[in-house]
């Protein structure tokens, strides 16, 4: 996971119902022997370009172990501050490399509806 900042804290990914916060999931398909190299250039592009951008709070990459799949998934303070982010030359970079890596990707702003948690295990 890549922590945000967030009023000079370091935030982490929480994950809670009505909160507010924006979240992208992004899903990309990918061919096997690539899906390493979209997961290098993702977390690349987040430590270099997206988490100073303003209202960033987290990124996390998945990898499906089938190797076809890398999602995303990120939070941002706002959808206009995601927007924003979209509009900004180096992030587009990013994304155009990313895109070029991918057979396809499907990318979603999403919000918290529901969140389950196993019995005894901390919020």
């Amino acid at each position: 996971m890549v922590g945000g900042r967030l009023g000079g804290m370091t935030q982490t990914t929480k994950i809670e119902a009505g909160s507010g916060i924006a979240t992208l999931i992004n899903v990309f398909t990918v061919r096997p022997e690539r899906q390493a190299e979209l997961v290098a250039l993702l977390s690349r592009a987040t430590e270099e370009t997206m988490r100073d951008r303003p209202g960033f709070l987290s990124a996390n990459l998945h990898a499906s172990t089938d190797g076809e799949r890398v999602v995303n998934y990120a939070q941002w303070e706002s959808e206009a501050h995601f927007r924003a982010m979209l509009a900004d030359p180096a992030a587009q970079e990013h994304m155009t490399q990313a895109a070029a890596l991918a057979e396809s990707f499907d990318p979603r702003i999403c919000t918290v509806e529901a969140v389950h948690h196993a019995s005894g295990a901390a919020s």
